[in-house]
């Protein structure tokens, strides 16, 4: 009899939240460089409702607008944000993104079936999907699930600056601080991103806080005789 192996490759951004806070990495790791698994970007604040949270999660960086329309989520790749209420570090709740079929399909607000590197799709705690908007449109596409919880998915700007220029003179002894203003790296460059606009009411933090980090996880079967 023949069983398949599921194998998950995980990549992570991580962040703790009690105002505006972000995480970047922007291909460093070499087992995801140029990966549809690579995270650029982590962003939690608040909405312009302010009883929401909104969470943001980037990936594929450094897209030039010639090759953004080509760009695309992968359907084998599992998107998460997964939320630490309790201070324990191990995450209580989990926000799923996977794409299909032109569509991003969201699942979770619900504790997970496995922490840490195991993972699965919580398709029990279906949250609602939204077209993924293609690159030029001139408006987004959000849409509104269960619980008035409100998705988006698609290419925008990278919002990230950072004088990399600068830094590397700085690592490398030839400068001692940062201009202002700086050069924006980054400008003119897209990422893939993943907008979930949450209720607070949902997240039941305590003291006030959350840690939040976000993985991506690629499944991947290898064939096992028994």
């Amino acid at each position: 009899m023949k069983r398949k192996k599921i194998v998950l490759m995980v990549a992570c951004a991580v962040l703790t939240v009690s105002g505006i806070l972000y995480a970047a990495d922007h291909m460093d790791a070499p087992a995801v460089k140029g990966q549809p698994t690579d995270i650029t970007d982590l962003y939690v604040f608040q909405g312009k409702n302010t009883d929401n949270l909104v969470f943001v999660g980037n990936s594929q960086g450094l897209l030039a607008p010639s090759a953004t329309g080509a760009a695309s989520f992968n359907p084998n790749t599992l998107i998460q944000f997964k939320i630490d209420n309790d201070g324990d570090n191990a995450e209580d709740l989990v926000i799923q993104a996977i794409y299909k079929d032109g569509k991003v399909d969201f699942f979770g607000l619900t504790h997970p079936s496995f922490t840490g590197l195991r993972t699965k799709i919580e398709e029990g705690h279906f949250l609602g999907s939204v077209d993924v908007t293609p690159y030029g449109a001139g408006t987004p596409i959000v849409a509104t699930g269960k619980d008035g919880i409100k998705f988006f998915a698609g290419p925008r700007d990278d919002p990230f600056f950072f004088d990399l220029d600068q830094f590397h003179k700085i690592v490398g002894g030839m400068a001692t601080s940062f201009n202002n203003p700086g050069h924006d790296t980054f400008a003119g460059t897209n990422v893939l991103s993943i907008v979930v606009e949450v209720p607070k009411s949902l997240l039941h933090p305590q003291n006030g806080k959350i840690n939040v980090w976000l993985t991506t996880s690629t499944a991947e079967t290898t064939p096992k005789q028994s």
